[in-house]
């Protein structure tokens, strides 16, 4: 579930929208109009694009209401979270979470 730069921002864009309104229907537009709103200025069609390809990887469900298609995201933030860490684990670690943990301790926390 490798995820890039972009597929992440669209992703956490599409996340703070579910979590402002679990009920939204959540289009390319509201998401083009969030990310722009932070800043991040994207155009229609490469969000679009996107937010298909995502789709794709069963990461956001694309539906239709009348004429226009919705997404959501198919995992919360927290869920996703977990995957990858497990991903990680898998890949690198054999598994084993507790090795994964003792290697970021020993990398990134500094000790007092």
């Amino acid at each position: 579930m490798s995820l890039g730069t972009l597929e992440i921002e669209i992703l956490s864009s599409v996340w703070k929208l579910q979590e402002t309104d679990g009920d939204m229907n959540i289009s390319v537009k509201d998401v083009v109009d969030d990310m722009n709103s932070n800043g991040i200025k994207r155009a229609y069609t490469t969000v679009k694009t996107v937010m298909d390809r995502l789709n794709s990887k069963d990461i956001l469900v694309r539906y239709r209401a009348g004429k226009k298609f919705f997404y959501r995201a198919v995992m919360d933030r927290e869920e996703m979270s977990i995957a990858a860490i497990k991903e990680l684990s898998s890949q690198f670690f054999d598994n084993d979470i507790s090795k994964m943990i003792a290697f970021i301790e020993s990398k990134y926390l500094v000790t007092v």
